[in-house]
């Protein structure tokens, strides 16, 4: 029953990591899309080769998978069952999809983040009470706190990278400008398709690696019961190899498939982007990702984005950013992790039922 129920969740994470890319293509390709840079099926063709790209980079460049790690640790070890885990990745997939359908873009790693723990706490309340935190915050609250740090932190790079831009290029001619800049477009949303794989597929890997550490412990494997918890993820991503790469291909292959709807919210209706703009805004996110990365924080690539869209905007005037759609994204962020935590507990329950 164990292995059935592992072989089940290793299909709906990746099924998630698939929804994951066409539901945050928009990321990448919103403004490259918006100054007619590339079409729209360039456009997701570019970004998905980036997104795979990353695997490699991640692999051999930088040598571990951080953020991977930082989920796979997000809760307890005593409250993950393998009905926890398949609980919480249900209810991110309701909440993407859900999300996905209403043109909303919302952040496919906090839905995770929240599904899970949100039915390891159904699980904890449907055991008992014993005085052990359920969450581990010292790996949860920074990423809670990355809600609001990393668009702003985008925003902060995106404004002085256009300041700085608009400075060296005032005497170059506008049009000459337009077309240099439409070229580095390419540059950039590579950059941040690179950062948007490299950060998102590792919240996938980390879920499976939570569940197939949780599989191995239930059987008394040796090789990971001998292992002190703070290694036991390194023996995963070594044992179980083809995970990581089939997790960049499934984000990679979701961003084929595209998103259209968030492509034209996050390219147009927060505020209008020109070709400068849009590079200094994915290269700011760019930054942004490989900073957060570098510190093991799964910040949301959405969130990430807006902000550094909402920091360009603001270079010209104030009123050029659209605060009203700007708000109603911000709804959707905070309320992502709380929903998805409801509908995960709901869901543990009913699994319970079951199984």
């Amino acid at each position: 029953m164990d292995f059935t129920l592992l072989v089940i969740i290793i299909v709906l994470a990746l099924i998630f990591d698939y929804i994951n890319g066409f539901h945050d293509a928009a990321n990448s390709i919103a403004t490259i899309v918006a100054t007619k840079v590339l079409t729209p099926f360039q456009a997701v063709l570019w970004a998905a080769a980036f997104n795979f790209a990353a695997y490699f980079i991640s692999m051999y460049w930088i040598g571990e998978f951080k953020i991977g790690n930082t989920i796979a640790k997000s809760v307890n070890e005593n409250f993950i069952t393998l009905e926890v885990i398949l609980a919480g990745l249900i209810a991110a997939i309701i909440w993407n999809l859900l999300t996905w359908k209403l043109g909303i873009p919302s952040s496919s790693s906090h839905t995770l983040l929240g599904g899970f723990m949100g039915a390891a706490l159904a699980h904890a309340g449907a055991l008992s009470e014993n005085g052990v935190d359920v969450i581990n915050y010292a790996k949860v609250i920074p990423t809670f706190l990355f809600i609001f740090c990393a668009p702003l932190i985008g925003m902060f790079i995106a404004y002085l990278i256009t300041i700085l831009i608009m400075n060296i290029c005032r005497k170059v001619n506008p049009h000459k400008a337009d077309k240099w800049f439409k070229k580095l477009q390419l540059v950039s949303s590579a950059l941040f398709s690179l950062g948007h794989g490299g950060n998102d597929a590792q919240k996938v890997m980390g879920i499976i690696g939570a569940a197939v550490i949780c599989y191995h412990m239930n059987i008394g494997d040796v090789a990971y019961t001998a292992l002190d918890s703070s290694h036991r993820f390194a023996h995963f991503v070594e044992d179980w190899a083809w995970v990581p790469f089939v997790s960049f291909l499934a984000i990679g292959l979701g961003t084929l498939s595209g998103g259209w709807k968030i492509v034209k919210t996050m390219g147009s209706k927060i505020t209008k982007v020109t070709p400068l703009e849009g590079v200094a805004a994915e290269t700011a996110g760019a930054v942004t990702l490989y900073l957060t990365e570098h510190m093991g924080v799964p910040v949301s690539t959405t969130h990430t984005i807006t902000g550094s869209i909402i920091g360009v905007g603001i270079t010209k005037r104030i009123s050029a950013v659209r605060w009203g759609v700007t708000i109603n994204l911000l709804w959707a962020w905070i309320l992502t992790i709380p929903v998805s935590a409801l509908i995960a507990g709901i869901m543990y329950y009913i699994l319970k039922m079951f199984l």
